[in-house]
């Protein structure tokens, strides 16, 4: 079937494609990174996003049959926003529909929460409102922490305890998390491009961490022993504020500590993924955090290919 998933060349929609290629599937891709390179060649064609033109957006997704969307900002920044990015994804859904896309699988998050303050889970429950309200079939994924050789978070945490002398966790560091590997995320995408049936997916990990356990294994994966101590959240915040200037990155905001250690990142259900954390970490503990992967970079470097860790 012709498929388009968005943002192909970067992280999860890289996998995801590659998943659909395997599969037999016809693959396109929408993307505000039409410069950076191709990983599929000639398999792939790009289109830029147009949201600021609807119909030449409608046009690129005439004749696809599903729409798998990875879309979105982790945060707000003056070049991008979340509430930008609900007003886009708004349009592509619509766009989809009128080119007569039969099926969105769309990629959110766990706990979404249209009446939470945090603008990630609030933009990620609207849209999920909107996709039920479409007259679309749809799949609904609600991932947790991605990991991958592409990783920014347990990467960074790997590099933070390698470089500095101590590492510190947001309160207690007990709020939970279920990191699901990228490809196992990828691979549920790909088997529910077809069909008809709406449904709404927690996809989480076979391993569940507390923060600080998640800081641990990592500290003992990569043979790096760091004392780990509990800092209020506003003093952990402005460490990771001046440790960004260094870096030239956000390395967290205020919202994404509170989203954590409400518990965000943790539900009660069963595993969609079977690739454990601890297992993949060992199987890349000599590369794990040796370079520092920017987020900001990867915003604002749309022709440079996205390198693994």
């Amino acid at each position: 079937m012709p498929i388009a998933v968005t943002g192909a060349f970067g992280y999860s929609g890289r996998y995801i494609a590659k998943r659909l290629l395997d599969a037999g599937h016809e693959v396109l891709t929408l993307t505000n990174s039409v410069n950076r390179p191709n990983p599929f060649g000639e398999k792939v064609k790009a289109f830029p996003f147009h949201f600021e033109q609807p119909h030449k957006l409608r046009d690129s997704l005439r004749g696809v049959h599903t729409l798998v969307n990875t879309y979105w900002v982790r945060f707000d920044h003056r070049l991008f926003t979340h509430e930008q990015a609900v007003a886009n994804t708004r349009i592509l859904f619509s766009a989809a529909k009128e080119a007569g896309v039969r099926r969105i699988v769309h990629v959110s998050i766990t706990n979404p929460d249209s009446a939470s303050d945090l603008p990630y889970f609030r933009g990620k429950a609207e849209l999920e409102s909107a996709l039920k309200g479409l007259g679309v079939s749809y799949c609904i994924l609600r991932p947790t922490v991605l990991f991958g050789k592409e990783d920014v978070l347990i990467n960074n945490i790997a590099w933070s305890l390698r470089h500095l002398p101590v590492m510190g966790v947001f309160g207690s560091g007990q709020y939970q998390l279920q990191p699901i590997y990228v490809d196992d995320l990828a691979r549920a995408a790909a088997e529910r491009v077809s069909g008809d049936r709406d449904e709404i997916l927690e996809a989480i990990g076979p391993e569940t961490f507390t923060y600080r356990e998640l800081v641990a294994t990592v500290g003992r994966t990569i043979g790096v022993k760091r004392p780990i101590i509990s800092v209020p959240p506003r003093v952990g915040y402005w460490a990771c504020r001046l440790l960004g200037l260094w870096v030239g990155d956000v390395i967290i905001t205020r919202e994404e500590i509170r989203g954590l250690m409400e518990g965000r990142l943790h539900v009660d259900a069963p595993p969609l993924g079977s690739t454990k954390l601890t297992e993949w970490m060992e199987n890349h503990r000599d590369t794990l955090g040796r370079r520092y992967t920017s987020e900001m970079a990867r915003r604002m470097d749309r022709g440079t290919e996205y390198r693994s860790n």
